[in-house]
């Protein structure tokens, strides 16, 4: 009876209450659906500017203030839809200690529909994103197989390719000086350490105590070292290029500093001794044209190899890796390469059948650079032992077979990303 009452009334006083009541009544409604609209343009600002610190985290060291602002604006507009909000400004800031940190702002201006009855023509959103994230500092070792072997099937090739590749990620992934050292050992029987280092080596020989003079050895005033043990049949008597051999037990399998002649480096002119190791380095360019003259040749001691990186990853001589600031958090890295089987030592071996003795010293090279924090990649090239390199590696996924030569450069291309992501932890 009251709904009849109401329909039929001719009272003018109701439309009065009605149309006075109208009027909160759709600013109500409309206020719901503004604020909805002012919400949703909230949470996708807020999911842009996340996204666009994100993407900066790896580009601000290399911008300058005004760079970072423009690139970050650009970024954002990507990410966030047109239509949504008017007159927005994104400003971003990047700061560096032991760590880094970038923080961006965005604001932006929702026009109101229905609230603009009663005077509210819009409302202003302001949003901002935090990203910090540890910045490592890599060392990065590469004990790269230079022996015979290498030259088939395309494998020096394809490695000289792969370890470029590598290179390049590296330098992309450094943002300021001092970020990012590698070195690089090319390994055989034995490991060239170059003839400045001489002062570090061992010279008996056959028990006389030989001293190297460019050009010729001596012992007492005589020159009388020369024996089939101390040169290459190409070379002239009394030429050595710098090519070592391991270190008298247990000295072979550890990275002190050499302090006295029984921990001295034995001298050997190897008839097939291979491109001289470069220690921990920036200069790319240098890197790059260590990586050209690498030259397969003579037979596997992958020991040697995985000693001398590790040794290059030391501040300590005889290679001096540039010291570890304090404030910095450092990564020792070494990628052991290798498409053989260890066949000769300066202990065992024949230079053509597998050596497991010489496996045992590698084991231990592998596990003694582990428990002091080097994180060690191991990759398997087309033939050898397995276990030995997958037993080396950190990991089961630090771990790769490259069952062609093409594959090293994949792998190198993999091991380059677990790099980048150790590098920046977000």
């Amino acid at each position: 009876m009251g709904v009849r009452r109401f329909l039929v009334n001719r009272d003018g006083n109701m439309a009065m209450v009605l149309a006075v009541c109208l009027v909160p009544l759709l600013v109500g409604i409309g206020a719901a659906v503004d604020y909805a609209r002012l919400a949703d343009a909230r949470e996708l600002m807020q999911h842009s500017l996340d996204a666009t610190v994100l993407a900066l985290s790896s580009e601000a060291p290399k911008l300058t203030v005004d760079q970072l602002n423009d690139r970050a604006t650009q970024v954002f507009n990507t990410n966030f839809p047109s239509g949504r909000a008017d007159g927005i400004k994104v400003s971003a800031t990047y700061t560096q200690g032991n760590g880094a940190v970038i923080t961006g702002t965005a604001t932006g201006t929702v026009p109101m529909t229905f609230l603009n009855i009663v005077g509210i023509s819009s409302e202003t959103l302001m949003v901002q994103s935090k990203s910090a994230w540890s910045s490592k500092r890599l060392r990065v070792a590469l004990a790269l197989d230079n022996t015979g072997s290498m030259d088939d099937n395309g494998k020096m090739t394809a490695l000289k390719t792969a370890t470029k590749d590598l290179l390049k990620k590296l330098k992309g992934s450094s943002t300021t000086n001092g970020d990012i050292y590698v070195s690089i050992v090319p390994f055989n029987k034995d490991v060239n350490i170059g003839t400045k280092l001489s002062n570090y080596v061992s010279w008996t020989k056959k028990g006389r105590k030989c001293t190297w003079v460019p050009g010729t050895w001596r012992t007492a005033g005589y020159y009388n070292c020369y024996d089939d043990w101390l040169w290459p049949q190409n070379k002239a008597h009394g030429y050595w290029a710098g090519c070592v051999s391991d270190r008298d037990k247990n000295m072979d399998i550890a990275v002190d500093s050499p302090v006295g002649e029984s921990t001295y480096y034995p001298a050997e002119d190897y008839g097939a001794c291979g491109p001289q190791l470069t220690s921990m380095t920036n200069n790319w360019s240098t890197l790059d044209t260590a990586v050209d003259a690498m030259t397969p040749t003579g037979g596997t001691n992958q020991t040697i190899g995985l000693v001398w990186a590790w040794q290059s990853l030391k501040s300590t001589s005889p290679l001096n890796a540039p010291a570890k600031l304090s404030g910095y958090d450092y990564q020792d890295v070494i990628i052991l390469l290798s498409d053989g089987e260890n066949t000769m030592n300066r202990f065992d071996g024949n230079g053509s059948s597998h050596s497991t003795a010489v496996d045992d010293r590698m084991s231990k090279v592998c596990t003694a650079a582990k428990a002091d924090g080097v994180i060690i990649y191991t990759v398997l090239v087309i033939s050898g032992t397995e276990s030995v390199l997958r037993d080396c590696a950190s990991s089961a996924d630090n771990y790769f077979n490259a069952s062609t030569a093409d594959q090293i450069i994949t792998s190198f291309g993999a091991i380059g990303d677990k790099l980048s992501a150790l590098r920046i932890a977000q």
